[in-house]
């Protein structure tokens, strides 16, 4: 998983980078408001772990911009010093999911991170087989089945699939796509990442007629878009 954590306080962010690294994850800090919404609206993540006070834009305008801004919006933490209630139930009056007051225990944090992770994730995320329309996904022996027939995929073209079955009508940006299945950002593998796509669209036959197709946001990534009987 992706997740941005934004403070002012570099300390904070190192802290929870530790805590997010710990878990496995993926992250990137940003210092001040404004570069956070700059990041939300090139990348994806999983998930935003945010600060109140900030310069440029402050927790609360954060919210409120995300949400009419951010497709397919991340759940939040906020994460802040403020502990009066009034402070709490407008955090998640304005779209908060979670509220974390500072200081916390490290082990208490990572759990509230790995509760929301798994209630956003979905449970299928994590089953042995999924399916989706008419794609059976095994995870276990990385194989798709469409329509009684096998299909061969080398690994990472299962990986790919997979993310974006899970992620279907959600668009992935091109690096949380190479984090995620390559486990890098390097731009010189946008060729690879584009040639991988191609590959699995016509392997799959992700097509209209067959429920689904992908969609590429130019300048910024795909999409697995559900059409007509697709699941």
């Amino acid at each position: 998983m992706r997740i941005a954590i934004a403070d002012d306080d570099p300390e904070i962010i190192e802290f929870l980078a530790k805590i997010v690294e710990g878990l496995g994850h993926v992250h990137s800090g940003y210092g001040d408001g404004t570069s956070l919404i700059n990041a939300l609206l090139r990348d994806t993540f999983d998930l935003v772990i945010l600060d109140w006070n900030m310069p440029g834009k402050t927790g609360m305008q954060i919210l409120e911009w995300m949400d009419g801004a951010v497709d397919d919006r991340p759940p939040v933490i906020m994460m802040t010093s403020r502990t009066a209630k009034q402070d709490v139930s407008d955090a998640l009056n304005a779209g908060a999911d979670d509220y974390i007051t500072k200081p916390e225990d490290k082990n208490v944090i990572a759990a509230r991170i790995n509760a929301l992770l798994r209630r956003n994730s979905g449970a299928s995320a994590m089953e042995p087989t999924a399916e989706y329309g008419d794609y059976l996904l095994n995870r276990i022996e990385q194989t798709v089945r469409h329509d009684g027939k096998d299909i061969a995929l080398t690994a990472k073209e299962f990986e790919l699939a997979d993310l974006m079955f899970r992620n279907r009508d959600r668009t992935l940006s091109r690096r949380y796509i190479m984090e995620t299945v390559w486990r890098t950002n390097a731009h010189l593998a946008t060729r690879t990442l584009d040639m991988h796509v191609s590959r699995i669209r016509a392997k799959l036959a992700l097509k209209p007629e067959n429920g689904f197709r992908i969609f590429t946001v130019f300048g910024y990534g795909y999409r697995l878009e559900t059409l007509g009987n697709g699941g």
